[in-house]
């Protein structure tokens, strides 16, 4: 049996640029987030809470990176073997139903304000939008020419919100002009529902990474199939795909040879196993070579 690791490491300057980018990303987006929920009591604007709800997702997303992004860098030890990067799932998750709750109960007042219909502040509103715009249009900055997974996820957070704050300042500029104040829990309603729908995607995602299904992004079948086309392959099975953290992936297989019985022959077929492995994005693979009238121990016992 040989166990086959690859591993990349980035360089220190970069891991020292990404953190630097997440951490100064997530002290703009929290402190803008605590002026959102004062503001919008203030402004009594229900699509400014429901947008202050969304960046303190994004908070907390940022904040979990920042801690893991330094937690990464200790590696593998003998209590976590693959790492930590798995914990960024369980913050994931935490994010989800944070949202999730949080958005629920948005949704409940936005119909209720709907129904009841207060008079909201569009200048407060205005105010707040050019300043959303110009928060978290720099933070995104910051993240946009990160090469990290962290800080394309939050990136795209971050741009979401500008976008959110896109429409506000649409709407505040309406009220401004206009008497209709079911915009405002419209727009809230719009911004939540979109939000929601967001993160039960992710969540869908986390869950499936959680339960170690596989990854979207392989294809078992067809890695499975350039295997068998090796020369001296008989067959596989046990073959298990799965994903630490959604980037980087696991790949473990038992390979049924026939035709070959020395040591050479055997590193020879792990090379062009590996050769084939190595175009996807494994940073582990474990790969069981069984020669030829060989039973594995692993396969179920037929009654007779």
């Amino acid at each position: 049996m040989s166990h086959d690791h690859s591993h990349h490491h980035g360089h220190d300057h970069h891991h020292h640029t990404s953190a630097k980018n997440i951490k100064a990303a997530f002290f703009l987006n929290l402190a803008f987030t605590i002026a959102e929920v004062i503001g919008g009591f203030y402004v009594n604007s229900v699509s400014i809470l429901s947008d202050a709800l969304h960046d303190m997702g994004d908070s907390l997303s940022l904040g979990l990176s920042w801690y893991l992004h330094n937690k990464s860098k200790q590696g593998a030890d003998a209590k976590f073997t693959f790492g930590y990067s798995r914990f960024s799932l369980l913050g994931a998750l935490i994010n989800s139903v944070i949202l999730m709750v949080g958005s629920c109960f948005v949704i409940y007042e936005a119909v209720n304000r709907f129904f009841h219909p207060e008079p909201a502040d569009a200048v407060g509103m205005l105010y707040f939008a050019i300043l959303g715009i110009a928060v978290n249009g720099y933070a995104a900055w910051r993240l946009s020419g990160g090469t990290s997974m962290n800080e394309k996820v939050v990136s795209w957070h971050l741009i979401e919100d500008v976008l959110g704050w896109a429409a506000v300042l649409v709407v505040s500029i309406v009220m401004m002009f206009t008497d209709l104040p079911w915009l405002d829990p419209v727009l809230s309603l719009c911004i939540t529902l979109f939000i929601l729908y967001n993160v039960l995607g992710r969540l869908k995602e986390t869950l499936i990474i959680l339960l170690q299904g596989s990854p979207a992004d392989i294809d078992a079948e067809q890695i499975k199939a350039e295997i068998l086309q090796l020369p001296n392959v008989a067959g596989m099975h046990h073959v298990n795909v799965w994903s630490l953290e959604g980037e980087h992936h696991v790949y473990t297989a038992h390979i049924k040879t026939t035709g070959i019985s020395t040591f050479p022959e055997i590193i020879e077929l792990k090379r062009k196993v590996k050769d084939i492995l190595k175009k996807h994005p494994f940073k582990f693979y474990t790969i069981e070579v069984e020669l030829e009238g060989e039973e594995c121990e692993l396969q179920p016992k037929i009654a007779e």
